[in-house]
């Protein structure tokens, strides 16, 4: 998978340290490389985020 900035992605599995849950959806806004991660913003309906938080490839899907 190849994931970019601002790609619209959603989380594969609950992150309860963030107080996210499966499939809560983001947008990533940094891509670290060696190793390769992302840097997610998520947010509610009203566009408040809700946590910024650093993820593997593994732990995201693209949304179509």
């Amino acid at each position: 998978m190849n994931l970019q900035e601002y790609d619209v992605v959603r989380l594969r599995r609950p992150s309860p340290e963030h107080q996210l849950a499966e499939g809560a959806v983001g947008a990533i806004v940094l891509v670290f490389e060696d190793p390769r991660a992302y840097e997610v913003e998520f947010c509610d309906n009203d566009g408040v985020t809700l946590g910024l938080v650093t993820l593997n490839e593994d732990d995201l899907e693209k949304v179509p």
